[in-house]
């Protein structure tokens, strides 16, 4: 097998994934800005794929187009080898509720985190609060508008997400109640993956926080993809040093 990068046009989604079966893929990684957009030209959406409605892994199986999320279980392993059961019941702050961050609710919720989603806009915060409710039975799930943030809520948490591209490429950086008043004990926690740790990230490790990159959730959603495709299971250790001689 092989694996290679492969640009699709927003208006070629929907060649680009059926076309999959008739070359002899045995699937593909989906990304931004195309897991929402696959949806309707899969055959089947399987599992997590379905309740946060994207999908980031097509498998192809029997000609069938069947779409998963591994992103859910790379971010839950992730998190599981650094802190174990030591999040259930302890609260937890996720800044964003796009595609990114539905991965992250629903694995935090899994992991017992009693969860306040923190976003700019209501709507979507409010739509990500009631998607974990209903997928996690018994999880706790609140949001607040971004702007109603403060320092002292911040410090209260015992994990802090950042789900968004804050940070990415020097660009927009993450809010100050965020990066101002992390202290050690708390897990701090940045999707985005970069070659180096964001600011945030190093800020939070001068701190004494426990810091988890976005690299290593990259790297445990691909062994997941790995193992749907082969059926065997994933080198991880070779892949998480792949990442590093990038």
């Amino acid at each position: 097998m092989v694996y290679v990068p492969l640009p699709v046009r927003d208006e070629d989604v929907a060649a680009a994934v059926r076309g999959l079966a008739a070359l002899g893929f045995r699937g593909a990684n989906v990304t931004i800005p195309h897991k929402g957009a696959v949806l309707p030209f899969l055959d089947r959406v399987v599992g997590d794929a379905a309740l946060v409605e994207a999908v980031n892994t097509i498998v192809v199986e029997g000609g069938e187009l069947l779409g998963y999320n591994s992103d859910i279980s790379g971010v839950y392993d992730a998190l599981f080898e650094v802190c174990d059961d030591s999040l259930r019941g302890a609260p937890g702050l996720l800044l964003g509720a796009g595609g990114a961050a539905r991965a992250v609710a629903l694995a935090l919720a899994r992991l017992g985190v009693d969860l306040t989603v923190v976003n700019r806009t209501a709507a979507a915060a409010e739509r990500l609060t009631a998607l974990t409710v209903a997928a996690v039975p018994g999880s706790t799930c609140r949001w607040l508008p971004l702007a109603e943030l403060t320092a002292a809520q911040v410090a209260a948490q015992r994990i802090l997400v950042n789900a968004t591209s804050l940070g990415m490429d020097g660009a927009s950086k993450v809010p100050a109640p965020l990066t101002d008043t992390v202290t050690a004990g708390q897990v701090v926690v940045d999707v985005v993956y970069t070659r180096t740790e964001t600011d945030w990230l190093a800020q939070a490790q001068a701190r004494g926080a426990t810091v988890i990159g976005g690299v290593e959730m990259l790297v445990r959603q691909a062994a997941a993809a790995f193992e749907l495709w082969t059926g065997r299971s994933a080198p991880v250790d070779v892949m998480r040093d792949a990442t590093r001689q990038r």
